[in-house]
């Protein structure tokens, strides 16, 4: 699970970091309003621990540039702001929860750990062998068959199909999709998964420009769907 903390107090970064981190997640800290937005937009995060009181935009402001665009991500106000007001403008801007400063770390990692198993989906456990229509993967040795007879995937074009079908049904998102397959370092363009959407069409689809079972969802991501 990867979360963005946002928090310009060094001591402060540094200690929930840590122990965060200790608690095996994946931790990016950012201390200001402006990279926040531009690490959220860049990156995918399970979970979000904002502060407030931020330079050059707040907190609250930051929270609603991202629901603009992400309804689901789990956000926890992490603040020194503790009148009624303040908690429910929080929650009114789309927070999931509101701790105030001074706080306890294992509050706070109990708000994380419970927020998460209330917002997660368990992936579908595909197997190894998977049949859909006419088609057939074999996920271990990346051989399958389609429209056109026998074909051998590369590892990424595995990846991707197992993701796609491991989350059949539901649109994952692009950021999703470089998490999972290209990791973080690295990013391909958006251009470069449509490619590989567009394989997947010539290899299974009956009907590629007709597509029954890859479908994109403009301006989100992709969906598979078995639907006979």
């Amino acid at each position: 699970m990867r979360i963005m903390l946002v928090e310009d107090e060094a001591n402060i970064r540094k200690t929930v970091k840590m122990n965060l981190e200790l608690e095996g997640f994946e931790v990016v800290d950012v201390a200001d309003g402006k990279g926040a937005i531009r690490t959220f937009e860049g990156q995918h995060f399970d979970l979000v621990i904002l502060d407030v009181m931020l330079p050059d935009v707040d907190g609250f402001q930051i929270c609603e540039q991202i629901r603009l665009t992400n309804t689901d991500v789990p956000i926890i106000f992490l603040t020194a702001k503790d009148t009624s007001a303040d908690r429910i403008a929080g929650l009114k801007k789309g927070a999931d929860d509101y701790l105030t400063k001074p706080f306890h770390l294992e509050e706070l990692l109990l708000r994380v750990n419970n927020l998460l198993r209330r917002t997660s989906k368990s992936p579908a456990n595909t197997p190894d062998e998977y049949s859909f229509g006419n088609n057939k993967v074999n996920f271990k040795t990346y051989e399958a068959e389609g429209v056109n007879g026998k074909l051998t995937l590369t590892r990424k074009e595995a990846m991707l199909l197992k993701l796609l079908i491991d989350r059949k049904n539901e649109v994952v998102s692009r950021h999703q999709i470089l998490q999972s397959v290209w990791g973080y370092d690295v990013f391909p363009s958006t251009r470069t998964i449509d490619n590989f959407i567009l394989s997947f069409r010539k290899y299974f689809e009956p009907e590629p420009r007709r597509p029954r079972y890859f479908h994109s969802v403009r301006g989100v991501g992709y969906k598979f769907t078995d639907e006979e």
